[in-house]
């Protein structure tokens, strides 16, 4: 299912449990990772979430399938690349396989 309008989207989850990993909040907070790719949504746009005490804005949100990821995508995840964020995804999710039409939620953001 593609979610063409946003008043077709999923119910979001508690923003507070977007990013929950220590290594993704110290690179979001560092500025090396700019969004948070999870299989719910978490937020929309102008949605506020306090990491590491630090307040982030959500930019943008949006439904990706996994196959439509690109190098700049896993970049922003805070990657060096598809294929490192790849292994990063599988290892987190041991049971986990990558499915290039699994549909994610892109969420990104911005330190306010």
């Amino acid at each position: 299912m593609v979610y063409e309008h946003k008043q077709d989207w999923p119910e979001k989850y508690d923003i507070n449990k977007l990013v929950t990993i220590e290594e993704s909040i110290n690179k979001i907070t560092s500025g090396e990772k700019v969004s948070e790719r999870r299989n719910d949504r978490y937020a929309d746009e102008g949605d506020e979430v306090i990491l590491a005490g630090h307040l982030f804005i959500v930019e943008k949100v949006f439904p990706q399938f996994l196959k439509n990821m690109t190098e700049q995508d896993a970049k922003d995840e805070g990657y060096a690349s598809l294929a490192e964020y790849k292994e990063a995804l599988t290892s987190i999710h041991k049971a986990a396989v990558w499915d290039p039409d699994q549909l994610i939620w892109a969420h990104y953001l911005k330190e306010k």
